[in-house]
């Protein structure tokens, strides 16, 4: 029979507790990633990448070797092509930061087991598809190293309140019946 610890007149379980802190700093990471879509959505000239560079400039000129300008001049289509695309990303970005932001505080926050997988899955695709556009692109600066502190804090929010953890936290009382 597995007993919940606040039963016995405890404030809090330590699950409890961990979920009260890992909800809050999964909060903020993927509020951090809504507002990164938002920008590179609505003005992505104006995202800083590499040495305060946009980062969508900064990303073509590293990745081809030639000059962000010398495109807009000589295949202006091209680089809005280019800028559509990445708008584009964005908007799925904050589409997904949404979502994340929605899950990490109507289900995860009440501990339902499948918020915790869907965290763990959406937010490696999201961060992930961040940081490999930005590792192809060759645009890794100060502003992108953010994206690798986002998600090392929401795997560390999500290590401790893993659902093997959460088995942890209930009081195992063997040989005792039911009342």
């Amino acid at each position: 029979m597995a007993v919940n610890l606040q039963e016995f007149g405890g404030s809090a379980t330590v699950m409890t507790r961990r979920r009260r802190v890992a909800w809050l700093v999964i909060l903020i990471a993927d509020v951090g990633l809504l507002l990164w879509g938002a920008m590179a959505a609505l003005v992505p000239e104006r995202l800083p990448g590499p040495a305060s560079a946009p980062i969508l400039a900064a990303g073509y000129e590293s990745f081809t070797r030639r000059s962000w300008q010398e495109l807009v001049d000589t295949s202006p289509m091209t680089a809005e092509f280019i800028r559509l695309l990445f708008r584009l990303y964005g908007a799925y970005i904050v589409a997904f930061g949404l979502l994340a932001i929605a899950v990490t505080v109507a289900a995860f926050r009440r501990g339902h087991g499948w918020a915790w997988w869907a965290l763990l899955i959406g937010n490696t695709i999201a961060f992930g598809a961040a940081m490999r556009y930005d590792w192809i692109a060759g645009a890794v600066g100060p502003f992108e190293m953010s994206e690798y502190v986002g998600i090392a804090g929401i795997y560390a929010a999500l290590a401790i309140t893993t659902p093997v953890v959460a088995q942890r936290t209930t009081l195992q009382l063997p040989h005792q019946q039911p009342l």
